[in-house]
């Protein structure tokens, strides 16, 4: 089991990163995973389908990502991709004030929408755990994340029975030069947020969550990659479909091509 796993680790990073990088790098003949009905794209999404769906029925819905020792951190979390934006001026304003005036909201498909502020979230019951952080680039970093049980949260929601999806927008931007900057966004199952081991993190190895990984608020889908740990979370969206977002699938990075899933 571990090893089919970790060979699909290996194979998705591979491809999404090889394929992500041709479309950032602006590769003429690689323009058809920007393009919603291309029989290519067509392809690599059912192959993802097929993926998303062997792996679900192999890996068991509540399995547990492997924890690890407190000795068995050996550096900072690394931080990568977008680490810094604070050249947005609400996030600029918010770290200023400590982000004393932030809000986490839960919309959509639920039956009573939510906030919560920062000081709300580090009073409730908080989960910590030391997780290993795989990122598709093929690094990796074992780290301690403590935060609330995101179940808790959408259980105050009262997820709909409609709802299939969590959305989480943030604050940073990506993209930028020939494009206009998009803003950030990913989004999983409902099988993920309400996992045991996904929490609203805002605590990171015994300290306050730097703004670098993510601060006030990061999702922590341990059975995922890294790309599907959203950073500077301010509004998760409980919805039915992702056709009203992007490109319609599911997330900035898998918009541009990447694995919607990115299980591990």
């Amino acid at each position: 089991m571990s090893r089919l796993i970790l060979n699909r680790r290996r194979l998705l990073g591979l491809g999404a990163a090889s394929a992500g990088s041709l479309v950032l790098a602006g590769c003429d003949q690689f323009d058809f995973l920007g393009q919603r009905d291309h029989p290519v794209r067509d392809f690599l999404e059912r192959a993802n389908q097929l993926t998303y769906s062997a792996q679900r029925a192999l890996v068991g819905q509540q399995a547990l990502a492997r924890e690890f020792s407190q000795s068995e951190i050996r550096q900072g979390q690394r931080p990568n991709g977008s680490t810094d934006p604070r050249n947005i001026e609400l996030y600029r304003d918010l770290e200023a004030s400590g982000f004393a005036a932030y809000k986490l909201r839960i919309i959509g498909l639920v039956e009573t929408p939510k906030e919560y502020s920062l000081t709300e979230l580090r009073n409730m019951p908080a989960r910590t755990q030391i997780t290993r952080h795989d990122c598709v680039e093929g690094w990796s970093c074992i780290a301690k994340w403590t935060g609330v049980p995101l179940s808790r949260l959408l259980d105050e929601a009262k997820v709909q029975p409609s709802a299939k999806f969590a959305v989480y927008h943030c604050y940073d931007q990506m993209g930028g030069g020939l494009s206009a900057p998009e803003a950030y966004y990913t989004s999983s199952d409902l099988i993920d947020a309400f996992h045991p081991q996904t929490i609203a993190a805002f605590g990171l190895n015994d300290g306050a969550l730097p703004v670098a990984n993510g601060a006030p608020v990061r999702i922590r889908i341990e059975r995922a990659l890294g790309y599907k740990q959203p950073k500077y979370v301010h509004t998760i969206e409980l919805v039915d479909s992702f056709a009203k977002f992007g490109l319609g699938q599911g997330g900035y990075w898998e918009d541009h091509g990447y694995d919607w899933y990115g299980g591990i």
